[in-house]
């Protein structure tokens, strides 16, 4: 699963992430960090980037967990992508279980930061 994510970093078309509801201008997005790790019984999934569009992120795990339940090769993640097309990715996975950790904004913005959540996982 981690190494499938590593495809999707960078600047990219995410429309093949996007949900049908999206009123974004631009399916454009900056992927910085995509990881998988465990924790237990628990798949840790990091994902950072300049924006979200709408059910980007459980579209991208539900890719990612197709991946790691041997359904379909890792470089699927890569097709994905080029695809553009919505259809050509998996189902949207339920947010049970997504946490948003943080929202980081530029300096001149001067907006305090919160402490990084969940703190189940400290």
């Amino acid at each position: 699963m981690h190494e499938a994510g590593q495809y999707l970093l960078g600047e990219h078309d995410f429309s093949s992430f996007r949900g049908s509801g999206c009123q974004s201008s631009s399916p454009n997005r900056d992927l910085q960090e995509c990881s998988i790790t465990r924790q237990g019984a628990m798949v840790i999934i990091e994902v950072q980037a300049n924006a979200f569009l709408l059910h980007m992120v459980r579209n991208l795990v539900g890719v990612l967990l197709m991946i790691g339940n041997g359904q379909r090769p890792v470089e699927w993640a890569a097709e994905v992508l080029a695809a553009k097309n919505r259809a050509a990715a998996a189902m949207t996975f339920s947010p049970n279980g997504l946490y948003l950790v943080a929202v980081t904004y530029p300096q001149h913005f001067n907006i305090p930061e919160n402490p990084v959540g969940p703190f189940f996982l400290s």
